[in-house]
């Protein structure tokens, strides 16, 4: 790797807080608002993807770091496995902005100068966690993201979402001061605490004292990520309006987190430490008996934001399994599954945002029929929910086979069947939606047609993407490459080996 100085890490963070404020100030002026959202995500695709050619040579671009206090400092640096969020978060910001002003302006709903600029420090709280270089900036931006997302769990005001938004607090931050002492922990035996492929923590204290540290690394993560029975706070924020569910589900808190604990594992302990340790298997059993668990609880489900809460949860400890593995597939499988879940869940989330406006329908036994009102909106639905099934050629199965494939790296052929069976409980309880929409006959001859077309038209990108990356997986942003390169740095392994580049 090749280490070259560059400021464009931290102008990727700074971009949307600057339109953060300008969206504050315009407030009396919904399409001035609008527009500053809108300027800033094509901006930040711009500087985002700008940086793509010099990574995927192999440099690393960094900023100087910021002394906060001697051997503490701020640092932003765009690496391979960064610029896999980067690149996810600021596509879909821009997407989801789109759908958002169509989403807000269907509903009505008040508020909307706070939630556009809360949104907008949410994306800046992704970009420094995507890029942070070592823990400290790493936990600065992870709680800024904490904080950021809480007035958009309780958008509505009403007491269903500030009891939503309570749950959220707690469970995150206290989740946060636990990976908060596990950071003071390692920054008093390894000082710095700069993220480097394949970890820094071997033989920097007894096995005791590692264990206990990735321990309370991995609570502080996992809770974000969703992992049982740590997921408690996620069903009820579904309370918050859909464009923020899929913000949570897709773009960037559970992804925050799923991302945070694939950095512990790959940058901070390292695979043959984590061998050493057999803590890893621990959190491999965790994550499966996630995925199982939080597959059956979805199937009875009827609100369809809560069914696609409890598959979120499941599909983020696809990611944990991930990097629990230790292989060189199995991590880039994780890696893969976050970009793959990205662009899966967001469309069946815009697909339920659409069908709320138009139909203030929210639960499925009402869906009967949609879908001939509604063809494209739950179309897409059902093509992504056989993403989120793994079928072929959408992108869900490229992740998921290399997943299974690491687990038969690792000798842990039981992850496979976990796999498996989480596909059929995954087409059990999301293909029946699309099957009702379409094929069974409706009650209500109510004619209501698709939504606007500045939600419409999200729904068939992402849709469409998610097709697109199943047959091309480097395609827009190569982010199977980047996996790739990440994984081979973690493990010391032939880039060729993994398919990559």
């Amino acid at each position: 790797m090749e280490f070259v100085l560059d400021y464009r890490p931290l102008w990727a963070v700074l971009i949307s807080l600057i339109a953060a404020a300008l969206i504050m100030v315009s407030g009396r002026y919904p399409n001035l608002r609008e527009t500053w959202t809108i300027a800033a995500a094509v901006g930040k695709i711009i500087i985002v993807y700008s940086m793509l050619p010099a990574v995927l040579s192999g440099q690393v671009l960094e900023m100087e770091p910021i002394d906060i206090v001697q051997g503490i400092s701020l640092h932003l640096r765009a690496d391979s496995m960064g610029m896999i969020f980067a690149a996810l978060a600021s596509l879909l910001w821009l997407v989801t902005s789109f759908y958002s002003i169509g989403y807000m302006r269907g509903d009505k709903a008040k508020h909307q100068t706070g939630y556009f600029a809360s949104f907008a420090v949410c994306l800046s709280a992704t970009m420094g966690i995507a890029f942070a270089a070592n823990l400290i900036t790493f936990f600065v931006f992870y709680e800024i993201l904490t904080i950021a997302t809480y007035p958009l769990v309780i958008h509505k005001r009403n007491q269903e979402a500030i009891n939503g938004g309570r749950k959220y607090l707690a469970y995150t931050l206290i989740a946060g001061q636990l990976f908060l002492i596990g950071i003071i922990w390692t920054q008093i035996i390894a000082p710095g605490g700069e993220f480097v492929p394949g970890g820094f923590m071997a033989g920097k204290a007894t096995a005791g004292t590692l264990s206990i540290i990735f321990t309370l690394m991995i609570l502080g993560t996992a809770v974000k990520a969703g992992v049982m029975p740590l997921h408690g706070w996620l069903p009820t924020a579904m309370v918050a309006p859909t464009p923020v569910s899929a913000l949570l589900h897709a773009v960037a808190v559970v992804k925050a987190g799923a991302f945070g604990i694939l950095r512990i594992i790959g940058y901070v302990f390292g695979p043959e430490l984590l061998n050493q340790l057999g803590v890893a298997d621990v959190l491999a059993w965790i994550a499966a008996f996630t995925i199982i668990v939080s597959s059956l609880i979805a199937m009875k489900q009827d609100h369809l934001k809560r069914r696609l809460a409890f598959s979120t949860i499941g599909q983020l400890s696809y990611v944990v399994l991930g990097g629990a593995l230790l292989t060189p597939l199995g991590l880039l499988g994780g890696m893969y599954h976050i970009v793959a879940h990205a662009f899966m869940k967001i469309t069946l989330f815009f697909c339920a945002g659409a069908i709320h406006i138009r139909t203030h329908k929210d639960y499925i036994s009402q869906m009967r029929g949609i879908g001939k009102q509604m063809p494209i909106t739950m179309a897409a639905f059902t093509l992504a929910s056989f993403g989120i099934a793994g079928f072929p050629f959408i992108v869900g199965f490229i992740s998921k086979w290399n997943l299974a494939i690491g687990a038969l790296q690792a000798g842990k052929a039981l992850y496979v069947a976990v796999l498996i069976g989480s596909a059929m409980l995954s087409t059990a309880y999301l293909i029946p939606v699309g099957y009702m929409a379409f094929f069974k006959e409706s009650t209500e001859f109510n004619s209501f047609g698709e939504a606007r077309l500045d939600m419409l038209i999200p729904i068939v990108i992402t849709a469409v993407v998610s097709v697109l990356l199943g047959i091309f997986p480097n395609a827009i942003a190569n982010f199977y490459d980047l996996a790739a390169m990440s994984a081979s740095q973690i493990v010391d392994i032939s880039l060729e080996l993994l398919g990559g580049l």
